[in-house]
């Protein structure tokens, strides 16, 4: 896997009977690309299924609910063809793909091959999804991480009153997402940016209720 984010793809080798992972950011705002993979095979079907906008990734992401093949061998996919062969060349007999999302936001996708045509059972299933919630706050703080660093601290503004809406708009979508503080910061930080617009804008959106950030 990549060595550069050695957390992202190693908790579903070690919670979930899978032998590759991948994950990748899939939608605008977002770089569309690989944020990891844990062998060369998931990588290149990971760029196989960027480089033609289809297969189960996008399915989940596109759908945000799980995509679970457990016999590639025997099941047709209209949708994806050229994935579904590619993965049966590569000696690979499931695939589920699990979406990325935090709040509102669809960030992109997880995906879990076996190489034995076995189903997830309804405990692997919630395990997927739980440790994939998890990794799509990590991987929407390393997006934020790479964006130029925008002042969200409202006590290091010259102006002490300039920025006052940010903490009451925080505990809103503490409520509406569940997630903690820094989370909802995170959360109202990627959706200014996927708007354009500054963070003081969307939270005074938020305090209108204009938007939610809920799930």
């Amino acid at each position: 896997m990549s060595a550069q984010n050695p957390t992202f793809c190693d908790p579903f080798l070690r919670a979930l009977p899978v032998s590759s992972v991948a994950i990748s950011t899939l939608k605008s705002p977002f770089e569309t690309e690989t944020v990891c993979a844990s062998d060369g095979v998931a990588a290149r079907l990971d760029e196989l299924q960027i480089d033609l906008g289809e297969g189960p990734c996008w399915t989940a992401l596109r759908s945000g609910v799980p995509v679970l093949v457990h016999d590639v061998q025997h099941t047709e996919h209209a949708a994806w063809p050229v994935l579904h062969t590619a993965i049966s060349e590569y000696g690979l007999q499931s695939v589920f793909a699990f979406p990325l999302i935090v709040g509102t936001l669809r960030i992109g996708a997880v995906d879990l091959y076996r190489q034995t045509p076995e189903s997830f059972t309804s405990a692997h299933v919630t395990r997927a999804q739980t440790l994939a919630d998890t990794a799509a706050l990590l991987v929407l703080q390393r997006a934020m991480d790479r964006l130029p660093a925008e002042d969200d601290d409202p006590s290091s503004s010259d102006n002490p009153y300039s920025r006052r809406d940010i903490p009451q708009a925080t505990g809103m979508v503490i409520e509406q997402a569940k997630v903690s503080a820094e989370d909802a910061l995170l959360l109202i930080r990627a959706r200014a940016f996927a708007e354009n617009q500054s963070v003081r804008e969307v939270a005074a959106r938020l305090i209108a209720r204009e938007i939610t950030l809920s799930r």
